[in-house]
């Protein structure tokens, strides 16, 4: 496992989450999806904006790509005094340790006005619990490979799987073995020599394609 997160590899929502807080008899209800995409992040923003029609504000934040990229990123006070919602909770979600995740912050408001400061504190305070809180997966770009090899070679290279985090997806039995597995592509280049060297470069070893996934 990396030390930190990197491009490749890094944690994201397990799936869409939700809780709620009250301060000063305001409900916040904070809801939290996994996405890949920009258009997926305004996909889930107007599908809670659907569900809350009543709701006095919905108030949004997300960031594609691992934690703490700004790169492709949007945020929305959605009627809130300027700067008080959107950007504290896009500055919660950059420092919060997940990538390719959106938030919602619907809030119905309970009568009692928390000023520009208590706004603030209570916008990222609702997303630091939603973070805290919400079951986490890895998101891994994953390389699949074909490996062709002599049947005397299978027990040595099957072997190295554990160390790189190969997954077996299917096997061929012919004249010769054919194993279609995938791997993190961080562990690409370092698996490819490892075959070449156990294999006295006999085994050959063609890259399928690419796929991005997640587990817990």
């Amino acid at each position: 496992m990396p030390d930190a997160p990197s491009a490749e590899r890094y944690p994201i929502p397990a799936s869409s989450f939700r809780c709620e807080i009250e301060i000063e008899r305001s409900r916040f209800i904070t809801t939290v999806e996994p996405i890949a995409c920009s258009e997926a992040a305004e996909h889930f923003i107007a599908r809670i904006r659907s569900e809350f029609p009543d709701a006095n504000h919905n108030c949004w934040a997300y960031l594609v790509g691992p934690p703490g990229s700004s790169d492709r990123s949007g945020m929305s006070d959605d009627g809130e005094p300027h700067g008080c919602a959107g950007k504290p909770m896009l500055t919660t979600l950059l420092h919060g340790g997940v990538g390719d995740t959106a938030v919602v912050v619907t809030r119905y408001f309970g009568g009692t006005k928390l000023g520009k400061g208590g706004m603030v504190k209570a916008y990222t305070r609702a997303v630091q619990e939603a973070l805290q809180q919400m079951p986490r997966a890895e998101r891994i770009d994953w390389r699949r490979l074909s490996i062709t090899l002599a049947y005397p070679l299978l027990s040595s290279i099957e072997r190295q799987f554990a160390s790189f985090e190969v997954e077996i997806l299917d096997q061929h039995y012919t004249e010769r073995v054919r194993i279609d597995v995938r791997l993190p592509r961080e562990h690409l280049e370092a698996f490819l020599k490892q075959v070449t060297d156990v294999s006295g470069g006999q085994a050959e070893v063609a890259v399928i394609d690419q796929e991005y996934g997640k587990y817990d």
